[in-house]
């Protein structure tokens, strides 16, 4: 007596394998192009900021968060800075000049958003400074950007400065560390987060 045995040929085999290799291939490529759009908008986030500033400097001779008459420049509800030249206070912090920078651009039209510290495209906090986290980093003011995971850090220094991002006006330092040395990020470092912040 003879038994039918019934299986997968070798043709049917290749095309399932070539099906899963599309899809594996299609899946890679979906999550490099996510990863390019966050670097775009980090980017973008890095380029607009000091066009907030120069702007609000343009309509009423002060930086904003150190504007002295930031009550009677934008709003009643404003708070005013020192009036001394300089952004005062850590990027991140939750007061000061440094977070009334976001208010007084928001109060004044320039910029959008709910109160306090911006967000960027991976969740961290932006924010902006006088004085600088990463050592030599050259500016007068300092946009600072965080929770950046090291692929993108490298792939965003890379779009807008140099590459290396231990050097030139974009910079980073590990999102442990409140200030120090910069950082050279390595691909290897992937999922390490970052710290990164330019000079303008």
């Amino acid at each position: 007596m003879k038994r039918n045995q019934t299986g997968f040929t070798l043709i049917e085999i290749a095309i399932v394998l070539v099906i899963i290799g599309l899809l594996l291939g299609g899946v890679l490529k979906g999550q490099e192009m996510i990863n390019s759009a966050k670097v775009k908008n980090l980017a973008g986030d890095f380029k607009n900021t000091p066009a907030l500033l120069y702007g609000y400097q343009d309509k009423f001779r002060a930086l904003p968060g150190d504007d002295a008459s930031a009550v009677s420049h934008v709003s009643a509800t404003a708070t005013n800075g020192n009036g001394n030249g300089v952004i005062e206070g850590l990027w991140n912090a939750a007061s000061g000049e440094s977070f009334n920078f976001w208010e007084h651009t928001r109060l004044a039209g320039l910029a959008t958003g709910g109160t306090g510290l911006p967000t960027n495209a991976v969740g961290g906090k932006l924010g902006v400074t006088g004085s600088t986290p990463i050592t030599s980093l050259p500016g007068s003011f300092i946009v600072c950007s965080g929770n950046i995971p090291g692929k993108i850090a490298l792939q965003l220094d890379t779009t807008i400065d140099d590459g290396n991002t231990s050097t030139g006006s974009l910079r980073a330092l590990l999102s442990t560390t409140a200030s120090g040395a910069a950082a050279t990020v390595s691909l290897s470092e992937a999922d390490t987060l970052y710290t990164v912040c330019s000079g303008s």
